[in-house]
């Protein structure tokens, strides 16, 4: 059997930490918690579990995870955030997969929630992200929101799910929107991106269509349309801050 360390990064989770923690307790060969100037008991939380605690302000996301990651023991990292959660199911994949594999990165469904409400349509589902990786042989691109991944070889795919309960309820969901466009604008700007008015206006549209026309939003209803309409304005909120920064300077 693979050794596997699970890093996962936390500021102020003391509402999650026992959950996330707890379905990989004895699974893991070891747990690493890199914490952001928490004021809770995300510490103290995690050192119940056995967790490894390294104190580190997050400055720049893709910074943030890799050097997270850096601080692991084994060559097998799996990424998770607080509000995530492993099923038993996947262990047993990772488990029977990783001894004989040659791929350095594997990318896992997830089963996203906002509130009780499981999101299984708009590309959200099963939506795979890349979290179990070799960190030899991988690394997130170093900017501030939705770093891409880069690796050394090749990527399977699993086909169980981790678990993220992301958003309790949609006021949530609407303030994670607020602060990842701001970080959107920020990088826009810092890569010199040419973003005009007509652009942001085309992404915008692009973007509703495409989650409630194309990736099947319309078959969750009411909640299918609001995930769409978030995502168009996902884009008019980046482009109104990208608009304002440059105005600035």
């Amino acid at each position: 059997m693979m050794k596997v360390s699970v890093v996962i990064i936390a500021r102020n989770e003391e509402d999650n930490m026992d959950d996330c923690l707890s379905s990989v307790k004895g699974w893991a060969d070891e747990i690493v918690v890199v914490d952001d100037r928490s004021t809770d008991k995300t510490v103290e939380i995690s050192k119940k579990y056995g967790a490894t605690v390294y104190h580190r302000q997050m400055d720049n996301e893709g910074i943030h995870r890799n050097w997270a990651a850096a601080q692991a023991k084994n060559d097998w990292v799996l990424y998770l955030d607080a509000d995530e959660r492993v099923t038993p199911e996947l262990q047993k994949e990772i488990d029977v997969v990783l001894p004989t594999t040659a791929h350095v990165a594997f990318a896992i469904p997830f089963r996203t929630f906002i509130g009780t409400y499981w999101v299984n349509h708009s590309g959200w589902y099963p939506g795979p992200k890349t979290r179990l990786v070799r960190k030899s042989k991988f690394k997130y691109e170093e900017v501030p929101v939705h770093p891409r991944v880069f690796h050394d070889g090749t990527c399977g795919l699993l086909t169980k799910d981790i678990i993220h309960y992301g958003y309790p309820d949609l006021e949530h969901f609407l303030g994670s929107l607020n602060r990842q466009t701001t970080l959107e604008a920020q990088k826009w700007v810092t890569d010199k991106r040419s973003m005009p008015m007509i652009k942001g206006l085309y992404r915008a549209v692009d973007r509703f269509f495409r989650s409630y026309i194309g990736k099947g939003g319309w078959k969750g209803g009411f909640m299918g349309f609001v995930i769409a309409f978030f995502a168009s304005l996902y884009q008019i909120m980046s482009y109104i801050k990208y608009y304002e920064i440059k105005r600035k300077t």
